[in-house]
């Protein structure tokens, strides 16, 4: 077997096999020739090669978001390794664990004019779990050692993305058919938290609460057992409001929660005001659920999550330190029944506002909402379902998907940027259909994320083309600013249709509801490439029927 000769490069190849980080994903280059050549001559390494770094590092995020475990990024020095920063910064939000290596110049090339230079170390100081700056010698390798096992276990046991960064002196092409170091292992520590739930006053609140909002972000599938489900869902205090991304179905949740909400006027927010709130999951799309519970806050706002608790709501009262599935289990068996009418009044409205929903729907010509909701009826069964942000996953949230299709959607961040990367790199690893549904914008800002020999065939993108940002004629006040359409909404005329001639995509175009429900007879079955369908919407007026559409909902 060959190995490169740099010492560094053992240790850190050798330390991923122990610890079974065997997905790599490199970016071509010169100083990270040591780890390119260290990874890729092992045999139980699978290696991926992507040229474009901020692509590279949003499709390592997507396969460790299937994966579950960490995924390696390698590239060379400079500003490489800046462009791993907008997955880097979403990982971090999304509990998503990545290890960065990047490879560095020796400390005496550094700010003195020579090439490919920059201050790499502890250079995602603000984003990052653990940054682990290696030295080069055989008089720092205990030392590299001990960084390298902190950093590679930060990312197992916190999920979460880590910086390891390696300098390398040249030559940087020489290899050993012998291993030189045997580096120590330091096994990761999976502690299990546990609390006494009744050597609490967590028990008393939960019973002496009448109303009581359960409020659910993104969630991993299958994250709740379904008689945890099935016991809040039976509890007449409780509304349980989920999203799109929360990957939790019951006929008694409140899945699309701007629909319930946006109509209602203050006398409504008085009676639906919490006196309990309690969270998990991460971040939450709807903007109007938080002005609402902003605004009314509850009496208690528990968040149960392992690492973090954000005080969204200006009201947090508790951080319970455990995983949502474990302390649904262990604590909704203790609970005391009560009688109320909360959930029996707001199921009421629920399905008030799905008659309308389905009337105002019929009602509409071919525009973004359309769209959407034919898609949504679609959907085959038990794909996998991966959306982008800004206008795409706000529109999901307007309707039911069915339960099982497992919904994905980088919301760490929020950002347009890598959506397409990161729905390649999880389309990747699943076993089942993944289909992506963006928009324009998002879609063009990544289009080098087709740049690469890793899309399966039965992966599908929805591309909805309304030729510019349209979520920005929906905010208030936007579409008076001088100089919107250039700036704001960003119009356009480009199309997929050449993207997917040069990276070898089926191309389908529709622009009416008749062409588009053709298409999706047929888009989903099997092909021998992968398929790209791009929805022309751009004529329609997609802001005025989707405001119209919560008055309408009333």
């Amino acid at each position: 077997m060959t190995f490169s000769n740099k010492v560094l490069s053992q240790t850190i190849t050798q330390l991923c096999l122990i610890k079974e980080i065997d997905h790599i994903v490199i970016s071509p280059g010169s100083r990270n020739a040591p780890l390119t050549i260290g990874f890729t001559e092992h045999p139980e390494f699978k290696n991926f090669s992507i040229i474009d770094e901020r692509c590279a590092a949003f499709f390592a995020m997507g396969m460790a978001q299937q994966l579950k475990r960490p995924v390696a990024l390698v590239c060379t020095s400079g500003s490489a390794l800046l462009n791993y920063y907008p997955a880097i910064a979403e990982a971090f939000y999304s509990n998503i664990p990545l290890v960065v290596i990047s490879a560095d110049r020796p400390q005496h090339l550094i700010d003195i004019g020579d090439g490919q230079t920059i201050r790499q170390e502890n250079v995602y100081a603000n984003h990052i779990l653990y940054s682990a700056n290696c030295m080069e010698g055989t008089e720092h390798q205990i030392k590299n050692e001990t960084e390298i096992n902190i950093a590679l276990n930060t990312a197992i046991e916190l999920k979460g993305p880590v910086h390891i960064n390696v300098p390398f002196s040249e030559p940087l092409y020489h290899t050993t058919t012998e291993l030189s170091v045997r580096p120590q292992h330091v096994p990761a520590r999976l502690e299990k938290n546990t609390i006494d739930l009744l050597e609490t006053k967590l028990l008393d609140t939960w019973n002496a609460a009448n109303r009581i909002i359960v409020l659910i972000g993104v969630l991993d599938p299958e994250s709740i057992d379904e008689d945890s489900l099935e016991k809040l869902a039976k509890d007449p205090r409780v509304i349980v409001f989920t999203e799109t991304t929360s990957n939790v179905y019951h006929e008694n949740f409140f899945p699309a929660i701007d629909q319930l909400i946006a109509p209602l006027n203050n006398t409504d927010f008085e009676r639906l005001q919490p006196d309990l709130l309690l969270t998990f999951g991460g971040m939450v799309v709807s903007k109007k659920i938080k002005a609402f519970l902003r605004t009314y806050k509850p009496n208690k706002h528990w968040h149960v999550d392992i690492k973090r608790a954000f005080d969204t709501y200006f009201s947090l009262t508790e951080h319970i330190k455990l995983n949502p599935g474990d302390f649904l289990k262990a604590f909704l068996p203790k609970d005391i029944q009560h009688t109320s009418t909360y959930f029996k009044t707001w199921e009421q409205v629920k399905i008030h506002r799905l008659k309308k929903h389905e009337t105002y729907l019929n009602s509409i010509p071919f525009s973004d909402l359309k769209v959407f909701s034919e898609i949504v009826k679609r959907l085959p069964d038990a794909i996998q379902l991966q959306l982008s942000n800004s206008a795409t996953i706000r529109y999901a949230q307007l309707f039911s998907i069915k339960p099982s299709i497992k919904v994905f959607c980088n919301r760490g961040t929020s950002g347009i940027d890598g959506s397409t990367s990161t729905a390649v790199g999880a389309a990747f690893i699943a076993s089942e259909q993944t289909v992506f549904i963006t928009g324009d914008l998002s879609f063009l800002y990544d289009s080098n994320g087709l740049w690469n020999a890793y899309i399966p065939k039965h992966f599908r993108i929805i591309l909805i083309n309304n030729g510019g940002g349209g979520i920005f004629r929906i905010l208030p006040g936007a579409k008076k600013v001088s100089q919107f359409d250039t700036f704001f909404e960003t119009k356009h005329n480009f199309s997929a249709k050449h993207l997917c001639e040069m990276y070898d995509f089926r191309y389908e175009h529709v622009n009416s509801l008749e062409s588009l429900q053709k298409s999706l007879a047929t888009f989903f079955d099997a092909s021998d490439v992968p398929k790209l369908l791009e929805i022309d919407t751009s004529k329609q007026n997609n802001d005025e029927i989707l405001v119209t559409y919560f008055s309408e909902v009333r």
